[in-house]
């Protein structure tokens, strides 16, 4: 192959080369800085974890109310001596205990959605780290399309994370 050729050939995979690195960039800057900020890395991790905690949070209040409603008919089943009776409260206890073990699915979920942490834990270090080589300032300046929120998601912020947003006490304020 001529000089001439293997330099116009050189220019070409270049060329390829360099697009393909500027797709690569406006990728990461996408991923670093989205134009709809529920879709940023960085609040995934914390947003599934806010999901495995009130999970956790909920099935604790089904379970401890399912206990304290088992209990209220252990104790009520030895004042009563007609069958029937003892027939229905045998029937609140059995639906009490298949709702407890029904709540074991909070474990499992949680168990699963924590592997789903690790990987988008994972992702959003490697994306940083791509970020770090090119430089944030670089990264910043690549222009990024997106889908618009229409008014209407604007407004649609929630649920917040614990310790974000406003307080019950500010939301009654509100309405005062």
């Amino acid at each position: 192959m001529s000089p001439e050729l293997e330099a116009q050939k050189l220019k070409k995979e270049l060329a390829g080369l360099f697009q393909y690195l500027q797709r690569v960039r406006q990728e990461i800057a996408a991923i670093s800085r989205p134009a709809d900020e529920e879709h940023q890395f960085e609040s995934m991790g914390e947003q599934l974890d806010a999901i495995v905690k009130a999970t956790e949070k909920a099935t604790n209040t089904i379970m401890e109310a399912t206990e304290g409603s088992i209990s209220a008919v252990s104790t009520l089943r030895k004042s009563l001596t007609d069958a029937g009776q003892i027939a229905l409260l045998d029937k609140i206890d059995n639906g009490g205990n298949t709702i407890l073990e029904a709540c074991s699915f909070q474990d499992i979920t949680g168990q699963r959605v924590n592997k789903v942490v690790k990987s988008v834990t994972y992702i959003e270090e490697r994306v940083n780290a791509l970020i770090d080589v090119w430089g944030k300032s670089e990264v910043d300046q690549v222009l990024v399309e997106g889908e618009e929120k229409t008014d209407d998601e604007k407004l649609l912020v929630g649920p917040q994370l614990d310790g974000a947003g406003l307080d019950q006490s500010a939301i009654d304020a509100l309405f005062d």
